[in-house]
């Protein structure tokens, strides 16, 4: 057992070569048992074991400061930083995060879960570096992936007028999440078929130093390649081939339905516990759209199961020239869409809401200014969607709402997205972003609204008063509220359900002056510049007294979404009570 007695870098330092290929057995190991038992990103750890061992052994962490792109491969490395118990114990697993952590170790530089920033952050690091006039080594480890997003082709291109050291790292298992898109994997793929030597070497078009290593799954080929640029006074690019899901043989045939996912059985990589099917909804919509308009373009930004084009599913998309995924490029997307709008297409692009923040000036400059009548679909907004603070998107309304041309709609349910959808898809007037929920059902009545009249709220119950507008997602939770008020007081609340979150229905909050006293709003996003406080700047010299609800301003993570609904007052029980002091 080598495993056991590795508490840091130092210890590896500590191994012949034989004695690092056990280590790495016994990390891969470490890593199946908590990916098997716990879920997590598979793929991209299994294929960094060796690398990971390689780099501790050669490099001196945390002075020698390594920067793990995404970081959806750093779970080996946390392994050999101290942190292995939370991979073998169970009780334990829950003391990591799945992300780089600087609250979890000096050996994470930063906390990441995003693409493409490892390069700038390095060159960022080196730069300090050189003005504190030190002299450790700085290497970015970066995904072929990753290589797609604008960030990480600008970090290149300044890294190659750059003149000290700095080390990349190009991991290349030939697969982003799904399969990649675009011509740099041309460049990738020569240079793997010619064991480095092409000529069509997209890293020495930059001005960088280039080396190759075709096995990067050999610990002492790995130490050999990391010592010869060890304290290199350029940049350098190492351009390493490694296998997705190595060392199980269903990750690496089926890389990317094994790039991360729930606990399975190791034998065979079934799953441990059976999914509920998930809703079709969004799915559906987008294969009706292209199966019915010859003229509609679905563009998607490397990730293509948000929309439900699996493997599978797909591919006849793809040859229509329908469906285009363009990597990991939201940039990219989102202005294509303008373009496509513009000579004539129906466009569509969907991601997911955290990755759309990327994409503000081309939302705003782009597409907005120009007016074009593209479509937007924000999958996974608010506290329903992802809950890690490098994947949360509590901030859509802000980003969406207030940007001028752009209708941004809010679906309580499955009937109001498919018609929305529809009319987004269908007026050529602006361009519709639609908030779509994580966790969206079916109502079972169909929606007749007319969303070209714009800022036209619904009323989902008439009273007296007190009006409760809840965003979206939380119209179930205020129906509720408003039978429990009925219950206990005996009064009939207005309950509305405000469907466009860039504008107001000032008719209606004029009407709700007559026989309304309390205005409550709830929302699921970030309460400061949300929608609720829209609502309180419009009645502000009026007597209508207007309570907000939202999230707190904070980087929540690991969180349960009712439970942060409740702590920041969104609850059946806290509304009602709100109601009951003011009536």
């Amino acid at each position: 057992m080598y495993l056991e007695n590795i508490n840091g870098p130092e210890d590896i330092k500590k191994l012949n070569i034989e004695e690092l290929k056990g280590l790495a057995d016994e990390t891969r190991s470490a890593l199946i048992n908590k990916i098997s038992k716990a879920g997590g990103h598979s793929g991209p750890n299994l294929g960094m074991v060796e690398m990971t061992v390689a780099l501790h052994y050669v490099f001196n962490s945390p002075k020698d400061k390594l920067v793990f792109d995404v970081s959806h491969q750093c779970y080996p490395h946390k392994i050999l930083t101290g942190r292995k118990q939370a991979f073998i114990e169970e009780e334990h697993f829950h003391d990591v995060t799945g992300y780089t952590n600087p609250n979890e170790s000096e050996h994470d530089i930063f906390t990441i879960g995003h693409t493409s920033t490892s390069i700038s952050l390095a060159l960022g690091l080196a730069k300090g570096r050189d003005v504190n006039k030190k002299d450790e080594n700085i290497i970015a480890i970066i995904g072929d992936g990753s290589l797609s997003g604008g960030e990480a082709l600008e970090g290149l291109d300044y890294a190659g007028e750059y003149d000290k050291n700095l080390i990349i790292i190009a991991n290349d298992n030939d697969q982003s999440i799904a399969e990649n898109h675009g011509g740099i994997y041309k460049s990738l793929k020569a240079l793997r078929d010619t064991n480095g030597e092409s000529s069509n070497n997209i890293f020495k078009s930059f001005g960088l130093d280039y080396r190759y290593l075709e096995d990067g799954h050999d610990i002492g080929k790995l130490i050999e390649l990391f010592q010869s640029v060890k304290y290199i006074d350029h940049p350098v690019v190492l351009h390493i081939h490694t296998i997705k899901g190595k060392g199980l043989s269903y990750a690496e045939q089926n890389r990317e339905s094994w790039h991360a996912g729930g606990p399975f059985n190791v034998e065979d990589g079934s799953p441990k516990f059976k999914s509920a099917s998930g809703d079709t909804t969004v799915a559906d919509s987008i294969k009706n759209l292209m199966d019915t308009n010859p003229k509609a373009v679905v563009v998607n930004a490397g990730t293509p199961m948000g929309l439900g084009m699996v493997k599978g599913v797909r591919e006849e998309y793809v040859k229509r020239g329908q469906f285009v995924d363009v990597g990991i490029a939201e940039e990219n997307a989102m202005a294509m869409i303008s373009g496509i709008a513009r000579n004539g297409g129906t466009a569509v692009f969907g991601t997911f809401a955290p990755f759309l923040q990327r994409t503000y000036d081309q939302l705003s400059h782009d597409l907005c200014l120009n007016d074009n009548p593209a479509t937007i679909l924000v999958l996974s907004p608010g506290v329903y969607g992802m809950n890690s603070n490098t994947h949360i998107a509590l901030c859509d309304i802000q980003q969406f709402a207030h940007v001028p041309n752009l209708i941004y709609l809010a679906p309580s349910c499955t009937e109001e997205y498919t018609k929305m959808f529809e009319f987004s898809t269908t007026q050529k007037e602006h361009p519709v972003a639609i908030r779509v929920p994580g966790n969206m059902t079916s109502r079972g009545v169909e929606d007749n609204t007319d969303y070209s009249i714009y800022n036209k709220n619904k009323v989902m119950q008439k009273g007296t008063k007190v009006a409760l507008f809840a965003v979206g997602i939380l119209v179930p939770m205020a129906m509720k509220i408003a039978k429990k008020v009925k219950e206990e007081l005996g009064l009939d609340i207005t309950v509305i359900n405000p469907l466009f979150l860039t504008g107001l229905d000032e008719n209606l909050l004029n009407e709700l002056k007559e026989n309304h006293k309390l205005v409550i709003t709830i929302e699921d996003g970030e309460l400061m510049g949300g929608y609720g406080q829209n609502i309180a700047s419009f009645y502000g010299d009026s007597d209508m007294k207007v309570k907000n609800y939202g999230i707190s301003k904070e980087f929540h993570t690991d969180f349960e979404a009712e439970k942060l609904l409740a702590d920041c007052g969104i609850s059946v029980e806290n509304i009602v009570n709100e109601i009951k002091k003011c009536i």
